[in-house]
C-alpha cells in the first residue's frame, strides 16, 4: 500500500513539473519581450535559479544532517543530468542554436568552475592535506565566482551583448501576470520536484540503496526534473536560449552558490571515489564546447544530442554496477 501511495505522489509530482515548466517558459518569454532583455540572460539567471531551487533546499538539509556524500552526489550528479540528459533530450526534440557569447564565454566559464571545484575539494592531492574537504575558504571562493557570473550577465544585459530574438507571436502579459506566471511556475517545479524526490528516495531506501548512490541518481535526477521539464518545453517551443541558458546557468548556480553556501554553513568532507564523476562532468563540458564547431557552427545538432544521451545511459549503467 505504501509503495502505491509513493508511486501516486510521484505521478502527481510529474504533473506539477510539466505545468510549472509551461508557466515558467511562458512567463520568461513574456518578461524578455516586455523588457527587451535577451532570453539567454533570463535563462541564465531567473529560470536557472528557479529550477535549481530544489537542489538548494535538498542540499542545505542534507548538509545540516551531515550527509556529505549526498550533497556532493546530488550536485555533481545534477550537473551531469543537466548536461547529458537534459541537453540530450532538448537537442533531440529540436537542434539548439547557441549564441556566440554563450559559446565563447558562458560554456567555458561553466567548464572552468568544474575544474576549480575539482582542485578545491582534492586537498590531499593538490595541497598535501590529510582530509579532502570543501570548507569556509572554498565556500567563499565559490560564492565570489557566483557573484562574478551574475555581474557578467548584468553587464551583458546593460550593453546588449546578447542577441535579443523573441518572436512577435510570443504573447506579452502585464507585469503582474508575468510575475505570477514565473512564481507559479517555480512553485509548481519545486513542489513537483519535492514530491518526486521524497517518494523516490522512500522507494530506494526500501531496496537498501547507499547514500552515495541515492545522491548520484535519485536525488540528482529528482532535483534536475525542473530543469528537464523547463528545457524540454522550451526546446519544443523553439526557445533555444531558454533551454540552453537554463542548463548552463543551473550548473553554475549549483556549484557556486549552492555548494558555496553549504561549505560556509557546514564544511563538507569530499569522498574521492566521486572523482570519476568529476571526470565525466569535465569531459561533457569539453565535448559541448567541441560540438559548437562541428557540423553547423554554434549549434547542438540532433546527432550530438543523441550522443549525449548515449553517454548518459553508459554512465548510469556504470554507476549502478559500481554502486
Amino acid at each position: 500500500m505504501e509503495l502505491l501511495l509513493d508511486t501516486a505522489l510521484i505521478i502527481l509530482g510529474f504533473i506539477l513539473l510539466i505545468k510549472g515548466a509551461d508557466f515558467m517558459v511562458s512567463g520568461a518569454s513574456s518578461f524578455a519581450k516586455r523588457f527587451n532583455v535577451s532570453e539567454i540572460a533570463i535563462g541564465l539567471t531567473i529560470v536557472a535559479m528557479g529550477t535549481s531551487a530544489p537542489e538548494l533546499v535538498v542540499n542545505l538539509v542534507s548538509g545540516a544532517q551531515g550527509l556529505d556524500d549526498a550533497v556532493f552526489g546530488n550536485l555533481i550528479g545534477s550537473n551531469i543530468f543537466n548536461l547529458f540528459l537534459i541537453l540530450g533530450i532538448a537537442g533531440t526534440i529540436r537542434p539548439l542554436v547557441v549564441q556566440s557569447e554563450t559559446v565563447w564565454k558562458e560554456i567555458p566559464f561553466s567548464m572552468g568552475i568544474v575544474i576549480v571545484l575539482f582542485i578545491l575539494v582534492n586537498d590531499s592531492f593538490f595541497f598535501g592535506s590529510e582530509e579532502n574537504t570543501s570548507g569556509l575558504v572554498d565556500g567563499f571562493i565559490l560564492l565570489l565566482l557566483f557573484v562574478s557570473f551574475i555581474y557578467y550577465v548584468f553587464y551583458n544585459v546593460k550593453n546588449n551583448n546578447h542577441i535579443i530574438d523573441v518572436p512577435d507571436e510570443i504573447p506579452v502579459h502585464n507585469n503582474w501576470i508575468t510575475l505570477l506566471m514565473i512564481l507559479g511556475g517555480i512553485t509548481g517545479l519545486v513542489l513537483g520536484g519535492k514530491l518526486v524526490v521524497d517518494n523516490a528516495v522512500d522507494i530506494a531506501r526500501s531496496f537498501n540503496l547507499s547514500e552515495k548512490l541515492i545522491g548520484l541518481t535519485i536525488l540528482a535526477a529528482g532535483t534536475s526534473l525542473p530543469e528537464l521539464a523547463t528545457s524540454a518545453v522550451a526546446a519544443y517551443r523553439n526557445r533555444a536560449d531558454i533551454a540552453i541558458g537554463n542548463v548552463i546557468g543551473s550548473n553554475i548556480f549549483n556549484l557556486t552558490f549552492i555548494l558555496g553556501i553549504n561549505s560556509v554553513v557546514n564544511p563538507l568532507v569530499f569522498n574521492t571515489e566521486m572523482n570519476f564523476d568529476f571526470y565525466v562532468l569535465i569531459g561533457g563540458s569539453i565535448l559541448l564546447f567541441i560540438f559548437m564547431f562541428t557540423l553547423k557552427s554554434k549549434k547542438l545538432d540532433r546527432w550530438e544530442a543523441i550522443l549525449f544521451l548515449a553517454t548518459f545511459l553508459a554512465y548510469m549503467t556504470y554507476i549502478f554496477i559500481r554502486k
